[in-house]
Order: C-alpha cells, then sequence, then structure tokens
C-alpha cells in the first residue's frame, strides 16, 4: 500500500473514524483504524463492536492495499503533521510516514483480523434535515442514563410517525421533542445509544442537508457525504412517556427563561459539591422567589412572574433545572406542577415542541 495525501486531510478523517476505536480492550484490533487504499480514494474504518464509523477522502494512490494501525497512537501522531505533505506505505517496518526529509515508522496489525462491518442496513429509511437532527439530540441525549444498571436508558427512543418523537430519560428526569421529518419508509421505533447521537451530531455539518438512517435486524446505519455510522440498538421495552408524564396541574409558572435561568446558576454555584445540590422555588403572588443553603453560604432572588393555581414551594436538582432551561429555545418558558413532590414539567411558553420532566427532591432543611 502507498499513497500521498495532505497531513490536514488526513488528520481530520482520522479524528473523526477514531471515535469508533474501542479504549480498554482485550482486543487489541478494536483500538485499531483500518486503512483501505483504492483507487482514486483511501478509507478509514474503526469500531468497538457497538459504534462503527467510516470516512473517505481523495488521495493519490499508488499502490492499492490495507492494514491496520493503532488508533489513538495514529491520531496524535498525524495531528503533528497537518502542514507537510504525506506518502504512507506499507513495509517490514509497518506504516511507514514520510514528511518533507523526513520519515517515521508505525507498528500494524493484519486488515484481516478487522471485523467484518455490516453496510447493507437498509430495510427502514427515515429522512431528515441534518439541523432537525442536531436539535433532537442536543435536546434530549442529555437526559439518558449514564450508568449500566438499566442499559436501555442510555440510549434515545426514536419513534418515527407523521413526526419524529425523540424520549430520553435516566430515572430523574425525562426530555421528550417532537421534529419534522423529510420521508419515512413505514413507522418504527428504535433505541439508539446516546454515544452514537452525540458522534453523528458532532459531524453533521450545516443544517440543510437530508440525512438518512437505516435500520436492519438491530442495527442502525447514519450516511452523509463521505461519512458513514453503523451502529447497534438497543433492544427491549422503553418507559412509556404516556404513564409518566402529567396531563393536568395545580400550579403554573410563566418567566422569562434568562431571568430564571441566571437566578438558578447563581444558585448552583454556592452549592457546589453539596450532596444533593439542591435549588428551591417557592411560587405565588406573581413572583417567584429562587433558594439554596449550604455551607459556602445562601442565595435569595425574587423574580417576577406569572403564578397560577395554589401557591408552591418545590426543591429540585439545581442542574437538572438549569439543563432544561438551556435546552428550550423560547424566551419565556412555563413550568407546571401538582404538589412539591410530584414530577413537574417545564416547556417553552408558545412552542410545545419540547418538554422536560424533573423529579422534585423533598428537602429535608
Amino acid at each position: 500500500m502507498k499513497f500521498v495525501c495532505s497531513g490536514l486531510t488526513l488528520s481530520e478523517a482520522v479524528n473523526k473514524t477514531s471515535k469508533a476505536c474501542a479504549v480498554r480492550t482485550t482486543t487489541p484490533i478494536l483500538e485499531c483504524i483500518k486503512i483501505e487504499a483504492g483507487s482514486e480514494e483511501v478509507t478509514l474504518l474503526a469500531t468497538d463492536g457497538e459504534l462503527s464509523i467510516r470516512k473517505s477522502f481523495k488521495a493519490e494512490v499508488f499502490e492499492e492495499g490495507e492494514v491496520c494501525v493503532p488508533g489513538k497512537l495514529f491520531s496524535d501522531f498525524i495531528g503533528k503533521l497537518t502542514d507537510l505533505e504525506l506518502t504512507l506505505k506499507t513495509s517490514e517496518r509497518g506504516l511507514e510516514i514520510g514528511y518533507g526529509d523526513s520519515g517515521s515508522a508505525i507498528q500494524t496489525m493484519p486488515a484481516a483480523e478487522f471485523p467484518k462491518i455490516d453496510l447493507s442496513i437498509g430495510e427502514n429509511s427515515f429522512v431528515i434535515k441534518s439541523g432537525t437532527l442536531k436539535k433532537v439530540i442536543a435536546g434530549t441525549a442529555f437526559c439518558c442514563a449514564q450508568d449500566d444498571s438499566r442499559p436501555i436508558l442510555k440510549g434515545c427512543l426514536f419513534d418515527f410517525r407523521d413526526k419524529l418523537e425523540v424520549t430520553a430519560l435516566d430515572g430523574y428526569r425525562l426530555a421528550l421533542m417532537t421534529a419534522d421529518i423529510v420521508a419515512k419508509s413505514g413507522e418504527k421505533q428504535l433505541i439508539c445509544p446516546a454515544r452514537t447521537l452525540s458522534e453523528i451530531a458532532r459531524m453533521l455539518e450545516g443544517d440543510e442537508e437530508e440525512v438518512t438512517l437505516y435500520s436492519q435486524g438491530g442495527m442502525m446505519m447514519v450516511s452523509f457525504g463521505d461519512m458513514t455510522i453503523v451502529s447497534r440498538l438497543y433492544t427491549g421495552d422503553f418507559i412509556r412517556k404516556e404513564s409518566v408524564i402529567p396531563t393536568s396541574f395545580s400550579t403554573r409558572l410563566t418567566v422569562a427563561k434568562g431571568a430564571l435561568l441566571a437566578s438558578v446558576e447563581r444558585a448552583a454555584v454556592l452549592i457546589r459539591g453539596d450532596k444533593n445540590n439542591l435549588v428551591t422555588l417557592e411560587m405565588g403572588g406573581g413572583c417567584v422567589r429562587v433558594y439554596s443553603n449550604s455551607e459556602n453560604g445562601n442565595v435569595a432572588e425574587t423574580l417576577l412572574a406569572e403564578t397560577e393555581g395554589k401557591d408552591l414551594t418545590v426543591s429540585m436538582n439545581a442542574k437538572f433545572l438549569s439543563d432544561a432551561l438551556r435546552a428550550l429555545d423560547e424566551e419565556t418558558v412555563t413550568a407546571s406542577f401538582n404538589g412539591p413532590v410530584s414530577p413537574f414539567i417545564v416547556e417553552n411558553a408558545a412552542e410545545k415542541n419540547s418538554l422536560y420532566l424533573i423529579l422534585p427532591v423533598r428537602n429535608q432543611q
């Protein structure tokens, strides 16, 4: 194998592909990037068994071939050569990298040992604008569970009907967003790992490109430009959102999002490191009072707001509330409650295309 390319082009491709390399594994080949040199282009491929990323780019290929190199090592090294033209070739020394009058070599593994990645996924397809997909991922994936106690909650439920509904929850909070789709083949529910979705969002460019998601047999594939991402899907019964989202409320708060977010974030500074990380909202009389108390000090701020229904005091995790507020895109938001310990929702005041449910915490102070 031998080809010549720009160091910047190769570095960008390696950086994107290496996101799928396994990090702590007993299977060394999964830590590698497979390099395939074809007639006029080079393709990089990496997988950790759950997520696979493929990236192609144009290059001057003198000899076709393929080889595997350690992903992180290769990425770090090529990242130091972005302003040079590179010549890469295989030899008994491994993968030789020539730049100017200098050269280096990296140990390799046989390409035959690299797992086969199925790229024929295409039984179901769903087309969505890139900007829309980025928005729903950003607005939901942060609510996925982080631990392995309930693996299915580490993913987002994509429900393709007349519109796309995306749901994520971790047991303490829930995110729900709806979005328009361009086209679909049938109705389908997919539970996609949050990690996969984050990588997809990171690699999407622009807002008006049409992105196609394919699914088949517990796998999903996304293709756009010269990038292809393949991921395993989680299987099992996802929690039914209808059973946890309230439909009627006894107290409603309407307030300027920026003012409430700023107040909650100031309150969060003083409770940083506190076990419960609690902020308290006291609603009534046309205002909302924001409190926090800790060994570091206390915050007590009053904001003008519209309040309807019963006066109420509710405590919650400050991060959960600030995350929800940042994800909403209107200047005015509405929070709806059913008492101090019942789940409450936060949403835009006008367009109800996104909703965040948060479980309050009983304040022991």
